[in-house]
């Protein structure tokens, strides 16, 4: 199933999150059951070269793709959608003038202004057109600051905006709070409350960070529809580090500095 086809059916969908350069940690992600898989290139560790090969890694696991490009900028939109994304993540959209030039560097023209060029983007797409492209293309724009929750209606209204994605951390610090992906504070929790009723309004799907599943669900039975919880570096931290802890104090010195058995 494609992207598009995933979004147009209007159910919520948890997604997984790639922020190291590797094509294996991409299959990985692909096949651990995630409706979606974003490679982050804005906070991640990840360039060019290794986007390709990830999105390639992603095609054969048959998991949709975003990419989160690192700024609202038409080179890396273009680039990413060139090698095959099927969505865009646009951080840091504050006005409806940002929102359409994000819009118009995902869709050919008349749409919006993407050059001609997609070299991997129309492998194996039978009947690849401008149109075609401009219609499965999925873009998400990010409100994390307190200037876009402000404008979340003209963001929102913009014709070719299919999701916003609330980036939790970056919108308390623009409110002077302490970065959490587990909002307490009730002005943090007011702000994303807001975004997620300019979403309804404008029939936009509303996505956002999560810390925990528990978090997760609890968005979701509010209305969030595009679900993230952590990343392939936090998945593999974590999980080491609860084996190390565990196991640690229960092994001689000798032991615990051995090689592999």
């Amino acid at each position: 199933m494609s992207l598009r086809e995933l979004f147009d059916r209007e159910e919520p969908t948890v997604g997984g999150w790639c922020v190291i350069p590797s094509p294996f940690s991409a299959e990985l992600m692909g096949r651990a059951g995630f409706d979606w898989v974003c490679i982050d290139t804005q906070h991640g560790l990840i360039g060019y070269d290794s986007l390709v090969v990830m999105l390639q890694a992603l095609s054969g696991t048959g998991t949709p793709s975003f990419v989160r490009v690192p700024w609202n900028e038409p080179e890396p939109i273009m680039k990413a959608l060139d090698a095959g994304a099927e969505g865009i993540v646009v951080p840091m959209v504050n006005s409806r003038e940002e929102a359409e030039r994000a819009v118009g560097a995902c869709r050919y023209p008349p749409a919006g202004y993407r050059s001609w060029g997609p070299v991997r983007a129309a492998l194996g797409v039978a009947g690849y057109t401008a149109e075609s492209a401009n219609r499965r293309t999925v873009v998400a724009v990010m409100i994390e600051t307190r200037a876009g929750v402000a404008a979340a209606d003209e963001i929102l209204s913009v014709p070719g905006v299919d999701a916003v994605y609330v980036g939790p951390n970056d919108l308390a610090i623009s409110y002077g709070l302490q970065p959490s992906a587990d909002p307490s504070d009730p002005e943090h929790v007011g702000a994303i409350e807001s975004i997620l009723a300019a979403a309804k309004r404008h029939r936009v799907t509303a996505g956002i960070h999560c810390g925990g599943p528990e978090i997760a669900e609890r968005w979701r039975s509010l209305g969030f529809g595009m679900l993230n919880v952590n990343s392939d570096a936090v998945f593999l931290r974590g999980t080491a580090q609860a084996v190390a802890k565990r196991l640690g104090g229960e092994l001689a010195p000798s032991e615990t500095k051995s090689g592999y058995s």
